[in-house]
């Protein structure tokens, strides 16, 4: 496989990638904001989850406005992301989290890694969504997973371009356990901090306590309640991307040449054919009729 098979069929332009990078950094604060705001504000606006899904809505469709506005976002591309978000939201309903499996990842990070960063954050958030409407888990939890899963999707287009097919794979596969581990470890950032007195000693979040000390409080949670779970998705997805990844990849890459996302279009008249003298098809001009003599 060569570098021109593996670059992305939807480059990044600076309007969705100014897009994208305001929404993480919104998302982002999110998840971190408890560790570095006064315990009032921490206590007080633990119910904001419905919030930020506005927020969170109203720039994913500044991302999709960015992505039409630079012409990357056309019938052929909104086809592939509905193939994409459906593919995913479909993979959830195979598990839907149980034990921390979540095939729908595999997916994400294929069509993140063909499709480009743009197109594979936008693939994430709408797959977790459609996910969430197919199992009924819709809840203040789910602009969280948007968040997350569009980052998995993003992360995988801007991976470096492999050397070949197999060196390909294994970086692929290694992302996808990493990304496992990391989705789980900012996913219980959205309840950690407001369990109270359902945290078990040592391990809560403490309001206007140092952010060491946080760090360290919740560095013990997660060994103690969420790598267990995190490990089996990260582990699944890496499996799934060493042996069914070179097909979904050629899949994927199949349809973007034949989608030829970055085709100009250009519209130019056909040439006039001309007839030669002794071409069958065409008739003589007809002698002129003599008028009797």
């Amino acid at each position: 496989m060569t570098a021109g098979t593996t670059r992305r069929a939807i480059p990044l332009r600076w309007p969705a990638a100014v897009a994208v990078s305001l929404v993480c950094t919104v998302g982002l604060l999110a998840f971190v904001w408890p560790f570095v705001v006064s315990a009032e504000f921490a206590t007080s606006h633990g119910n904001d989850a419905p919030w930020f899904f506005a927020v969170l809505l109203a720039l994913l469709a500044l991302v999709c406005l960015a992505e039409l506005t630079s012409g990357r976002l056309d019938a052929k591309t909104i086809a592939v992301l509905g193939v994409a978000a459906a593919a995913g939201g479909g993979m959830r309903l195979l598990s839907a989290g149980t034990a921390g499996l979540e095939p729908m990842f595999f997916v994400v990070i294929v069509a993140g890694r063909v499709l480009g960063p743009g197109v594979g954050f936008v693939s994430g958030s709408l797959a977790v969504t459609t996910g969430a409407l197919l199992t009924g888990g819709v809840g203040p939890w789910l602009p969280f997973q948007m968040i997350c899963a569009g980052a998995v999707g993003l992360g995988a287009g801007l991976l470096p371009v492999a050397a070949g097919a197999r060196a390909e794979r294994w970086v692929v596969a290694g992302y996808a356990l990493l990304t496992g581990l990391g989705y789980g470890l900012l996913m219980n950032l959205w309840f950690w901090p407001f369990l109270g007195a359902n945290a078990p000693t040592g391990m809560g979040f403490v309001p206007g306590a140092p952010v060491s000390e946080n760090l360290n409080h919740y560095g013990v949670f997660y060994l103690a309640t969420s790598l267990g779970w995190d490990l089996p998705r990260g582990v699944l997805n890496a499996v799934l991307v060493l042996v069914a990844g070179p097909a979904l990849l050629r899949v994927f890459r199949r349809a973007a040449r034949r989608a030829a996302f970055d085709a100009p279009v250009a519209f130019e008249q056909p040439p006039l054919r001309t007839a030669l003298p002794d071409d069958p098809r065409v008739r003589a001009p007809k002698p002129p009729e003599v008028v009797g003599r």
